[in-house]
Formats: C-alpha cells, sequence, structure tokens
C-alpha cells in the first residue's frame, strides 16, 4: 500500500495519516515485517535477560513467559500506532491482538508439526516456511480482527 492509498484501507483498520513509519516504508506489509522483526529480536534478548537473571532457580520456560508478557505489548502498540494506525478501543483491541498471536502459535504448531511429522519434511526449511505462512495469516488476522475498523459514514467506504 503507498502512502497515497493508506485512505483506501482506512476502513479496514481506520487509518487516516499514514504517520512516520508507513511515510518511510510506503507499505503496510513491509511496516508490519519491520515491527514484526524489530520485536522477534526484542523478544529474543527479553528471553536471555530473564534466563539470566533468573539463573538456574526456575525453569527456563519461566524466562520465555515473562519475555512473552513484556513482548506482546510492546508489539500491540507498536503495530497499533506504526502499522494500523488505529484510536479508540484499546481493550477490545488487545484481547483481539493477543487471540491473533495465540491462533498464529497454534498455526505454527500445528503447520510445522503436519509438515514435519506427516509430510517428513526436513524440520528447519519447514519451520522457516512455516513461519512464513503464519507472519503472513497474522497480517490479515491483526488486520481485520485485531485493528478493524467499521468505516466511518461519511468515508463513502
Amino acid at each position: 500500500m503507498s502512502v497515497s492509498e493508506t485512505g483506501a484501507h482506512a476502513g479496514a483498520t481506520g487509518a487516516e495519516d499514514p504517520g512516520p513509519l508507513l511515510r518511510l516504508v510506503h507499505r503496510q506489509e513491509v511496516a508490519f515485517a519491520v515491527v514484526g522483526g524489530f520485536n522477534t529480536a526484542l523478544g529474543m534478548g527479553l528471553t536471555v535477560m530473564w534466563l539470566a537473571i533468573l539463573g538456574d532457580s526456575v525453569p527456563p520456560a519461566a524466562a520465555v513467559v515473562l519475555a512473552y508478557a513484556i513482548s506482546i505489548v510492546i508489539a500491540f502498540v507498536l503495530h497499533r500506532t506504526l502499522v494500523f494506525r488505529v484510536h479508540g478501543h484499546v481493550v477490545r483491541d488487545f484481547i483481539r491482538f493477543v487471540g491473533v498471536n495465540s491462533g498464529g502459535l497454534l498455526m505454527n504448531m500445528a503447520l510445522l508439526s503436519l509438515a514435519v511429522s506427516v509430510l517428513h519434511l526436513p524440520s528447519k526449511p519447514a519451520a522457516v516456511v512455516v513461519m512464513g505462512l503464519v507472519a503472513v495469516a497474522s497480517y490479515f488476522g491483526h488486520r481485520y480482527i485485531s485493528f478493524r475498523r467499521e468505516p466511518s459514514a461519511g468515508s463513502g467506504a
């Protein structure tokens, strides 16, 4: 989506002003990938940090949960303000955002299990392909579920 097309997508996300990231990259899909890449790196860094802080006193999964709890809030704020540019309905949007992310996790687990256990594909390439598919599905999930806005009466949409 180019900056000039941003208004055409306002019915799905309510965005009218493309904001600084969309003005820079010109496509909502690219902005989504940029924020997603940043958040993935953040999640990795937070997990390593929590592993170092918690040490061997708790299971490593606790570090993953703590990192996820922080990174999902940051991802929500960044996607909401830099990618989809919506206002209002914060709690509703956050619940939907967590739901879409949880659906992505389940989709990732199911498709990777199918690819490796049923189709006998090599696990590492299958994981990369599945994660790419889940990322695309997540974009549409966030666009049409998490941050969906009804077209305004005066928008002509």
